[in-house]
């Protein structure tokens, strides 16, 4: 048992990461020119538009993920087998991450597209969000009511 926590954890782990590294590369992939800037600078109904959505989606998805995973982890994992609480623990914990993953890296590619920073600080918020969602082994156990000192 020990070993499967121990397992969701290091997944999670890497998916968080991952939610980190990926809009960090992409923003140095811009910075470095590998990607062009401000090709929609100058178009003002391109960039209301993008902005638009990219504002709600992130309203809508932060507050979204975070609550879809609380919501089917009292109403629906906890009463699962354990075996099955686990698995399904690690696939709605990375459904939750990939929720904030979308905001955070379409916002970026809308701030580098049209140089607003609406973009990047609606993608800064989505990232922020992720930190309410930082994998531990304890809080794995908390989760899912599980005692402390489980045997593998």
């Amino acid at each position: 048992m020990k070993e499967q926590i121990r397992r969701i954890f290091r997944q999670q782990i890497g998916g968080f990461i991952g939610i980190w590294a990926l809009p960090l590369f992409m923003a140095f992939l811009f910075e470095i020119g590998a990607f062009p800037e401000g090709l929609y600078a100058g178009n003002a109904q391109l960039d209301y538009i993008l902005q638009s959505v990219g504002i709600l989606l992130t309203i809508g998805m932060i507050p979204f993920a975070l609550r879809i995973f609380n919501l089917n982890l009292v109403k629906r994992i906890k009463e699962l087998p354990l075996q099955q609480a686990l698995k399904s623990y690690r696939i709605w914990a990375d459904i939750r991450l990939c929720l904030l993953f979308v905001p955070a890296i379409l916002n970026l590619q809308f701030y580098y597209l049209t140089l607003n920073t609406t973009g990047l600080f609606c993608s800064v918020m989505a990232l922020i969000a992720t930190l309410f969602c930082v994998p531990s082994e304890s809080r794995i156990k908390n989760e899912l009511d599980l005692p402390d000192e489980i045997n593998g």
